[in-house]
């Protein structure tokens, strides 16, 4: 057996540790030495740890344990710590043993290589010499000390002995499904700052982007206006009707404005509300084409009984690009992705339908986060270190037919009284996102507009030359005709 962690193998530890994992070698003993001099130099005060031998005879088992190695001369507490085994002769066999005695979990001295419980598997101590094909450990080991066996022991763990190929031992880290940026105070001035500053793209005469959200009752759209509302105003505000009801609490049309400040002036976009999506009622896939085109007005009152046409008072026949929505925001509560009712689900798909005609990009808002994972809820700033949240990620994905970059977790205020440095770069990231597709519209319309011009200039250019070319045989058949009278 090739002395290797494999793949499959760090997948079944992250399993075993929780979370989402990577995999560093600090130590190595055929490469730094079999001494426990060597191993502490590599491995002390580094974090997480997990220890993998490599028997002589195809056993691979080790230990992991979650604080630090510190050379303190005495047991250490560690309720995560856990022994395991992979391979029992050269077949993969997984078998997870954890603590018992959490505060013998690994005994830290300076003298002695690895050692988890009293004793339980202590690998070496001192120095150990490679005889060529092998180190002959001179530890020792008493199995079941301090963790609980699972009807594991010393023959099925190691063979009964301690000859091994290779020692490794790995710091573990948690990886991110998504990098972001450190989460601290930089980067929130820093999101604040582009955001304050963004301009839509030069050349179109648009002077604010315009963001439409579109979701179903209860998911959190107004909720979203109201949190990036509350971070530009400094305290937490609840200017769009918000809440929990059966029915839509948005009955008016609204195109919100985003204000630096309490006094401040409008930012270069807006959030326009719309009504919450129900199975039998909200937007339609015939109003959604209205509010996509720019026809319908700031402040119309939706009225079930009543659909909008071009009759409606307000209607604007023919909108201009600057009036136009350039991004649609579809808001989605993760806690009931897979319980939507399946007309929600069908009403959407036809909304997007409409969208994609028009090529406008679509974004999806995946509210309450929070209430998926316990670890984001107890801390936001770990939303993209769980592997819960990246599994609703790609669940909606696939039913919203968008690629995951396209699904972005927020957490709106919902009880807060202030604010909150973890939630405001949370949904900050998303706006920037949210803008930068509302950018790609309009690049999209750019490139067209600009070949449009291009055309008609080709175009006229053809017909200039057509005309100096009818003119010109006109005046040759004229001189022709005088000549010969």
């Amino acid at each position: 057996m090739i002395v290797e962690f494999k793949k499959e193998d760090r997948s079944q530890m992250t399993k075993w540790i929780g979370g989402m994992k990577k995999y560093t070698l600090l130590y190595k003993a055929s490469g730094d030495g079999c001494t426990s001099t060597a191993f502490h130099n590599a491995c002390n005060n580094k974090g997480p740890t997990v220890t993998i031998l490599y028997n002589h005879d195809n056993f691979i088992y080790g230990g992991y344990t979650s604080v630090s190695w510190r050379s303190i001369g005495n047991f250490q507490t560690d309720t995560k710590s856990f022994l395991f085994k992979l391979y029992q002769n050269d077949t993969w066999s997984p078998v997870k043993m954890p603590i018992a005695n959490y505060r013998n979990s690994i005994y830290d001295h300076a003298d002695f290589g690895p050692t988890f419980g009293d004793r339980d598997l202590q690998t070496f101590s001192g120095k150990v010499n490679f005889d060529g094909t092998i180190f002959n450990l001179n530890g020792k080991t008493n199995f079941g000390s301090s963790y609980t066996m699972n009807d594991e022991n010393y023959k099925s763990i190691a063979n009964g002995n301690l000859r091994v190929k290779d020692i490794e031992v790995y710091l573990v880290e948690e990886e991110p499904w998504r990098k972001t940026p450190k989460w601290n105070t930089k980067l929130l001035a820093e999101l604040k700052e582009k955001i304050e500053k963004y301009r839509p793209l030069p050349g179109l005469k648009i002077p604010q982007a315009r963001i439409l959200l579109v979701g179903q009752v209860g998911s959190g759209k107004s909720s979203f206006y109201n949190t990036i509302n509350s971070i530009f105003r400094g305290y937490i505000t609840s200017q769009a009707c918000s809440g929990n009801a059966e029915h839509s609490l948005t009955t008016v049309y609204r195109m919100y404005q985003i204000r630096k400040g309490i006094r401040g002036k409008p930012m270069n976009f807006r959030l326009h509300d719309t009504r919450g999506i129900e199975a039998d009622q909200g937007v339609d896939a015939n109003e959604i084409c209205y509010l996509l085109d720019g026809n319908i007005q700031d402040g119309y009152q939706f009225n079930p009984s009543v659909p909008v046409s071009t009759d409606t008072l307000g209607f604007v026949d023919s909108a201009h690009v600057s009036e136009t929505i350039h991004c649609v925001v579809l808001v989605l509560d993760g806690t009931t992705v897979d319980v939507m009712a399946e007309k929600v689900a069908e009403r959407l798909k036809k909304l997007q339908m409409r969208m994609n005609q028009r090529g406008i990009p679509q974004v999806v808002l995946l509210t309450k986060i929070d209430k998926i994972c316990e670890r984001t809820e107890e801390d936001l700033s770990n939303v993209f270190y769980s592997p819960l949240v990246k599994e609703t990620v790609e669940r909606v994905s696939q039913i919203m037919g968008l690629p995951r970059s396209h699904i972005l977790p927020v957490k709106n205020y919902e009880s807060e009284m202030d604010l909150n440095d973890n939630v405001n770069i949370l949904a900050l990231m998303s706006l920037q996102q949210i803008l930068h597709f509302a950018d790609d519209y309009m690049y999209n319309h750019l490139d067209k507009h600009t070949e449009g011009i291009s055309f008609s200039f080709q175009k006229c250019n053809g017909m200039f030359r057509n005309i100096i070319f009818i003119i010109m045989s006109a005046v040759v058949c004229l001189l022709a005709f005088w000549f010969y009278k």
